[in-house]
């Protein structure tokens, strides 16, 4: 049986991840910096390591007898006066460092869709870096890029329960988010894969405008949209970045950002949108 670290393993993804391994029989090992986040996941876990990733002597010899890495760790808000270039790229940095050193024969990372596209954004540099370190590391690797999570788009849900969803332009920019297991399930077949790089996006390419008319009929509410142009979405973000420290603007800037392009990655897994945002539903 072979044995895959999944480092951030408490986090959305991570945790989805140590699931599907587990029922497609690999040995999993869950790094974290608190297991018991993850306790309900036990039946899944062979074995947990608990290490701070940003600190590289934390992780010393941690990573022995591990076939494969596959990395989920990056940052969305920044906490514990951290920054993005310390966790998404240092921190992941210490770890394909470690890997090498233990004879880790692949490493997997989650990085993000259209990453050329949305360079100028401090999150995206961090991820960026670490990704071009790992293709020049000379490890075996893989780079998966999601084009968002179903949770990303949780936002118009929770403006519909308010009654009255504001999007950008006219609402038609187009995209196709994907479910966190059929995301992790894509990622696990693929460890075999000879695929350098995987662009991957869910089965329903949806205009904002469906969006947030499937958001109204799942709660069952009359459609109300509002629609703000793209040049003061553009304006507004140059007043938070200019009055507030990236902390604040950095995850703004990125929702912003994404929410005023086409944002449509290869289509792959069966759960719907609607199916998701039913979970939320109160």
């Amino acid at each position: 049986m072979r044995s895959v670290l999944v480092a951030g393993a408490s986090g959305y993804l991570g945790q989805r991840l140590v699931q599907s391994l587990s029922e497609n029989n690999f040995r999993v090992t869950a790094l974290v910096r608190i297991k018991n986040k993850i306790k309900h996941l036990d039946k899944y876990v062979a074995k947990y390591i608990e290490a701070e990733v940003t600190k590289p002597e934390t992780l010393k010899d941690t990573i022995n007898e591990i076939d494969v890495v596959i990395s989920t760790v990056g940052i969305t808000k920044q906490r514990d006066g951290l920054t993005y270039m310390d966790v998404d790229y240092r921190a992941n940095l210490n770890l394909l460092n470690e890997a090498q050193k233990c004879g880790v024969k692949k490493f997997i990372y989650v990085s993000v869709f259209n990453g050329h596209k949305l360079k100028d954004l401090k999150i995206i540099q961090a991820k960026l870096k670490f990704a071009e370190a790992l293709r020049s590391s000379g490890m075996p690797y893989l780079i998966i890029n999601p084009n968002g999570f179903f949770s990303d788009v949780s936002e118009i849900f929770r403006m519909a329960e308010k009654n009255t969803v504001y999007l950008f332009g006219d609402g038609n920019l187009k995209a196709n988010p994907i479910d966190g297991k059929d995301l992790a399930d894509n990622i696990v077949q693929n460890i075999d894969s000879d695929k350098k790089e995987i662009e991957i996006g869910g089965p329903e390419i949806l205009t904002q405008n469906q969006i947030a008319e499937i958001a109204f009929d799942v709660l069952g509410k009359k459609k109300k949209i509002r629609y703000i142009p793209i040049w003061m979405s553009r304006f507004l973000l140059k007043i938070i970045r200019f009055f507030t420290t990236v902390k604040i603007y950095g995850p703004i800037e990125f929702f912003m950002t994404v929410l005023t392009m086409d944002m449509i990655a290869d289509s792959y897994g069966k759960t719907t949108l609607k199916e998701y945002f039913k979970t939320l539903k109160k």
